[in-house]
């Protein structure tokens, strides 16, 4: 994930975010992402006057770009939070790996950088062999489907510093990925967006690894603390919540490869659509109208009605079923949906840019309605 500045905040329009009440505080996120990021730019002068060797790319993208000669390695850095409880829950580590590569892989991809390697840190409050055992067996297996190399990290044992669910060992996951843009092939930023442009989904498989501390909240209050093995048609909570996130970065990569020309990418994590796809839209002002998304997976839905959420409350805490989008030039989005499915991902075409700023979800089909995100200098809905 990289930080974002507020000087890039109050550049172009924003997407209209609110503090949850429910879930993680999304805009107390972005207010102290910010505050990150302006510290982290006061280093960028550092190498300043060296040859070769400088900071590139914008503040709103998914992975900050270092050029090295005339190499550019994208580097991002990011955890699967409190999915990890899920994890303790139900008592199986071997899947998290592929969350974790999704994260700092995904985030890569969305600026067009080619993944090359990961480095991981593990925090315990104690170690546990078979623990850590399923949790690197998972990450190895996952790196080597993507063609990545894990090249490093860190164990530590922490004692109480960390916490979590039951009586077995808990911990806390992190990775940095770096990758490389190839040749002078540019960073999709979004820069060259235009109305019409079609945008494309990608259906994501679950949760991902965002939107837990809200799916929590709303399971216990319906089943108690035990809610990890309530069933729901059959599956326990538990399992749903738990399932491992697919990886985009392979097709997307292979898309651009093969000449599909990809003008932007957000990945949809933390803030769900309206907290990510701004941050392509930004660089033009431009808005979205997605009327043809993914339908949520039937248990997210279950979970929007058991927390009596508001349809915006839903997008703007989870993915609803489109783990990425990604914008090509009008008439090229069937061309990017083949691409992507010759690698194994579900894509469909699910809307287009607009003049206006913003973002409209028509969520009709399942009884979610239009959701309009104004941009920050609307006055309110449409």
């Amino acid at each position: 994930m990289n930080e974002r500045s507020a000087d890039a905040q109050r550049r172009k329009p924003q997407v209209e975010r609110s503090a949850s009440t429910k879930g993680v505080d999304q805009v107390g996120v972005d207010r102290c992402s910010a505050i990150a990021y302006a510290h982290a730019q006061s280093t960028f002068d550092a190498l300043r006057g060296r040859s070769g060797l400088r900071i590139e790319g914008d503040e709103e993208s998914f992975a900050n770009v270092v050029r090295i000669g005339d190499v550019r390695v994208a580097v991002t850095s990011d955890g699967i939070g409190t999915k990890l409880e899920i994890a303790e829950r139900v008592g199986r580590f071997d899947t998290l790996g592929l969350d974790l590569l999704a994260m700092v892989l995904d985030d890569l991809a969305a600026i067009g950088a080619e993944p090359v390697a990961v480095s991981n840190i593990i925090d315990a409050d104690r170690l546990d062999e078979a623990t850590i055992d399923a949790m690197m067996s998972g990450l190895a297996r996952a790196a080597r489907e993507c063609g990545v190399a894990v090249t490093g990290g860190e164990i530590a044992a922490l004692g109480r510093r960390v916490g979590g669910w039951g009586d077995g060992p808990h911990v806390n996951w992190c990775a940095t990925a770096i990758g490389v843009i190839p040749g002078e092939r540019p960073a999709l930023c979004g820069h060259d967006l235009g109305v019409g442009d079609e945008i494309v989904a990608l259906r994501s498989a679950g949760l991902r690894s965002n939107g837990f501390t809200l799916a929590r909240k709303v399971l216990e209050r319906a089943f108690g603390d035990a809610w990890h093995t309530a069933l729901h048609e059959g599956t326990p909570w538990g399992d749903l919540l738990l399932t491992p996130s697919l990886i985009y970065a392979p097709s997307v990569m292979s898309a651009l490869a093969a000449g599909v020309p990809i003008r932007g990418v957000a990945h949809i994590t933390g803030g769900g659509i309206p907290g990510n796809l701004p941050r392509v839209l930004r660089a033009t002002g431009l808005g979205a109208r997605l009327d043809a998304l993914w339908p949520p997976h039937d248990w997210v839905l279950r979970l929007v009605e058991l927390g009596g959420l508001s349809a915006r409350e839903a997008y703007g805490e989870w993915n609803m079923g489109n783990g990425m989008l990604a914008v090509v030039p009008a008439g090229r989005g069937e061309e990017l949906v083949r691409a992507l499915a010759a690698h194994g991902r579900n894509a469909r075409v699910a809307g287009r840019i607009v003049p206006l700023g913003g973002i409209t979800i028509d969520a009709h089909a399942w009884d979610l309605g239009t959701i309009r995100f104004a941009a920050d200098d609307e006055d309110g809905d449409a």
